[in-house]
């Protein structure tokens, strides 16, 4: 299947098996995946990217992405580490972290859902010489909260292991 690569978007045609394993943003007649989605998919050999009229090979793909959006490296060691584990893998802007995580088995549907379909983790993905304060920590656990969710610290060493750190708030 061919992509095409369109910014910080590749755009596919519509795939019942992609869509059905939680790939994509859903368009008319296609769907458009986010850069750690396609390539994911294209060291899957899953897909093939076309930008500029040439096919992408996947290490010319990673270095146009490192270039286009901050700590992809990170994003794309934590989406592949989470989608081979099973786990279903969305973006996660509108929630200000770098993805959403759904359990395994969950069908992503609109509208209204039941307790088990929603967000299981919001993850934020950085490398392991991140630092940040304690208010932006604070923020980022009530707004995981606030959706009934949890919120997930995934640090990529050097090694490109990921280790995960959930981080709760507790009221005494």
């Amino acid at each position: 299947m061919k992509g095409i690569l369109n910014g910080l978007r590749v755009v596919i045609s519509k795939d019942k098996d992609l869509e059905k394993s939680g790939y994509g943003k859903e368009l008319e007649k296609e769907l458009e995946l986010s850069l750690a989605e396609a390539a994911y998919l294209l060291k899957k050999k899953k897909i093939e990217i076309i930008y500029e009229k040439k096919k992408l090979k996947f290490k010319d793909f990673l270095k146009y992405a490192e270039e286009k959006e901050r700590n992809f490296h990170a994003r794309f060691i934590v989406y592949s580490d989470l989608r081979e584990r099973g786990f279903i893998v969305r973006t996660g802007l509108k929630f200000g972290c770098d993805f959403r995580v759904y359990d395994r088995g969950v069908k992503i549907k609109k509208g209204r859902k039941a307790a088990h379909e929603h967000t299981k983790w919001v993850v934020h993905a950085i490398p392991e010489e991140f630092t940040c304060s304690f208010p932006e920590l604070s923020r980022a656990v009530r707004l995981a909260q606030n959706i009934r969710s949890e919120m997930i610290w995934a640090i990529v060493d050097s090694e490109n292991d990921v280790t995960y750190f959930s981080i709760k708030r507790i009221t005494p």
